[in-house]
């Protein structure tokens, strides 16, 4: 697939929910729809000396760029590769004497680009930047007062010098950005560093069910020449069949929420009522909220409603021992709100499996692999039962609950879940993205450990039904 190739997709007219993507060909699971490098992106401020500010990737020892002392990169074929994008952010920087938030940093990226390139900046791209949805009429006061405080800032910093803009002008920016920004993971795509715009992106409609899934792909930076390095891109790929003229869709909120409540956080964040077959007929609901079942008995809805009045109580607690860095009492906290959810609560209720994840996730980080297993197997049987089967945040879960299983010694149960992320990471990020190749280390690890301990296992035996033949026939007198 070409960076910027649309032959799969095309837009139209998607009636209320606007303009929308529609499959032009029949795709497979797997297949790239289309790759679109960013319009503009910025890292985010807390981790602005962390990451590069060119290819996104966790570093441990950057380079800071000498003129503003803000930005950093791998080294100086980084530095030169981004100098286009950074030359005026960092005139603009050490006019002011101060570093803005990352919003305004990437709208002053975006207005930059928009003089010097436009709006479009390739013949695959279908809308012009500026031509986004904004929904500022849309904004509740409390977000219209931080984006005029942001508009305050944004005209302090602004430097081009040759058009100025009116506030309206940067407040469409603006409520572009809010609307269409695309988190950016780091090079392993488990954590998120930073926010960029893609236009054919922001054209592709909402799901909670969703054919396709959106991945970063970092690319090539290793060549020495920043000229032959691949670009920082996003790759749109079908989870699933997808029919020739079927509109392709994303989902832009965690599906593991209720309908009423992702549909509430998707009109408080993108401005409309989310109308989907999950949503509409309230799809898996009853799982996320199910109650215990034991020899066909279950407790009383009274129960049930405790439970999760308590269970939500233990999720705020474990939550601030978590900032707190206290993670002994994290973990106290989660043993106890499971032994008290025991009987009350499924293991498919969602806060149940978010218990369940954060004391796996605690256990592993202290090194009790053992009892993190336990309740990492748990969470991942809670999590296929909801999760779409190519949903990247299940194959992201199930390796990293393969990999707890490594560490606690059960390799035969890590090596399975191992085998069944790889399944699922190859269709979501693709053979070639680093975590996809770092599973496939893990998966050749684990088996090649699997077998020798198979072969020690049969020479144990072997050697036991040996000497038991030979051991003398004690006759009784």
């Amino acid at each position: 697939m070409t960076v910027g190739n649309m032959e799969s997709a095309q837009l139209f007219d998607a009636g209320k929910k606007g303009r929308g993507l529609m499959a032009t060909k029949e795709l497979k699971a797997g297949e790239v729809v289309f790759a679109e490098p960013s319009f503009s992106a910025v890292v985010f401020d807390s981790l602005a000396t962390q990451v590069c500010h060119s290819c996104f990737r966790h570093q441990a020892k950057l380079h800071r760029c000498g003129q503003c002392k803000f930005a950093h990169y791998c080294d100086r074929t980084c530095q030169t590769a981004c100098w286009d994008e950074h030359k005026q952010e960092c005139g603009a920087i050490k006019k002011i004497g101060k570093v803005p938030s990352e919003n305004v940093r990437l709208a002053a990226r975006v207005l930059w680009r928009i003089h010097k390139d436009t709006g479009i900046v390739s013949d695959s791209q279908l809308i012009s930047v500026d031509q986004l949805e904004d929904h500022v009429a849309d904004l509740p006061e409390e977000d219209l007062k931080q984006l005029r405080t942001d508009v305050h800032t944004f005209l302090g910093y602004w430097s081009h010098g040759r058009k100025q803009h009116s506030v309206d002008d940067i407040s469409h920016i603006f409520g572009i950005i809010k609307c269409n920004g695309f988190t950016l993971s780091d090079q392993r795509g488990l954590q998120a560093v930073g926010l960029g715009l893609f236009p054919n992106l922001g054209l592709v409609n909402h799901d909670c069910w969703p054919n396709c899934t959106v991945i970063l792909n970092h690319g090539n930076q290793s060549a020495v020449s920043s000229a032959l390095h691949s670009q920082r891109r996003i790759e749109l790929r079908a989870v699933g069949k997808i029919s020739e003229g079927e509109e392709l869709t994303v989902s832009y909120v965690d599906f593991l929420n209720l309908s009423a409540d992702r549909q509430k956080k998707l009109k408080e964040d993108f401005h409309f009522q989310c109308s989907c077959d999950h949503c509409s007929q309230h799809i898996k609901d009853d799982l996320m909220m199910a109650a215990a079942e034991s020899e066909g008995n279950k407790p009383s809805a009274d129960k049930v409603k405790e439970g999760t009045a308590f269970s939500k109580e233990y999720l705020e607690k474990i939550e601030r021992s978590r900032i707190e860095k206290d993670y002994c009492e994290v973990v106290r906290l989660c043993r106890e709100c499971l032994e008290k959810q025991d009987n009350i609560l499924a293991d498919t209720h969602l806060y149940k499996l978010r218990v369940l994840s954060a004391a796996s996730e605690m256990l592993s980080y202290l090194q009790i692999f053992s009892e993190a297993a336990d309740y990492a197997r748990r969470m991942v049987e809670g999590y296929i039962k909801l999760y779409h089967p190519n949903n990247a945040q299940l194959g992201v879960a199930i390796m990293r609950a393969g990999v707890t299983h490594w560490h606690a010694g059960q390799i035969e149960v890590g090596h399975g879940m191992i085998c069944k992320a790889y399944g699922i990471l190859l269709v979501t990020h693709g053979p070639n993205h680093p975590i996809t190749k770092d599973l496939e280390s893990m998966r050749m690890q684990t088996e090649m450990e699997l077998k020798m301990l198979k072969q020690d296992e049969h020479v144990c035996h072997t050697m036991t039904d040996a000497a038991l033949k030979k051991q003398p026939i004690i006759s009784s007198s």
